[in-house]
């Protein structure tokens, strides 16, 4: 297997950015919705602290996704499919990109905001991107909130055109994105 895309399927590279952000940013949903339920204690305090140090991971990696993304060709969309199920593939990988920054950003300002610091797993400190403020607090909270939301609604119409595509239609191309 090559570590670089060819015209018909991702590589090495491309395809363990994918599934390790995949992983990741579906434990990071998960682990927000259970979290801002709990009521406020030490474990509460810890989960926001994982969360974010997730969340600058994730940052970082696809800082990294979209270097690599932009220094490699990507494998082109079957010529079968019809053209609004390109569109509809290329607005959703287009809407990842953005919820993979928009989402770290935001929950970094909501940290500055809220007056506690983003720790890379303790190996350094971001700087606060805004002073305290209740205000941008209150703003940012809801901001990423519904970011959220709309990024689980897109990892779940991900999810089912590639079900559709792989079970109803017997298209492969759930391979082109797998070891």
């Amino acid at each position: 297997m090559d570590f670089k895309n060819t015209s018909l399927k991702y590589g090495l590279v491309a395809i363990f950015l994918h599934w390790i952000m995949a992983i990741i940013i579906i434990s990071l949903l998960g682990l927000g919705l259970y979290m801002t339920q709990l009521p406020l204690s030490p474990e509460k305090i810890k989960l926001y602290g994982i969360h974010k140090e997730f969340g600058v991971l994730v940052l970082g990696l696809v800082i990294l996704r979209v270097i690599w993304r932009l220094s490699n060709m990507n494998p082109l969309l079957p010529a079968y499919m019809p053209n609004w199920q390109k569109l509809a593939a290329y607005s959703a990988h287009f809407a990842f990109y953005i919820f993979m920054f928009a989402m770290p950003i935001t929950g970094w300002i909501l940290s500055s905001a809220s007056g506690f610091p983003v720790s890379f797993f303790g190996l350094f400190t971001l700087p606060n991107l805004v002073q305290s403020s209740e205000n941008l607090r209150f703003l940012f909270g809801n901001i990423h909130q519904f970011l959220a939301y709309l990024f689980i609604a897109t990892i779940l119409l991900h999810i089912a055109g590639t079900l559709q595509h792989y079970v109803i239609y017997k298209h492969n191309l759930l391979r082109r994105m797998w070891p």
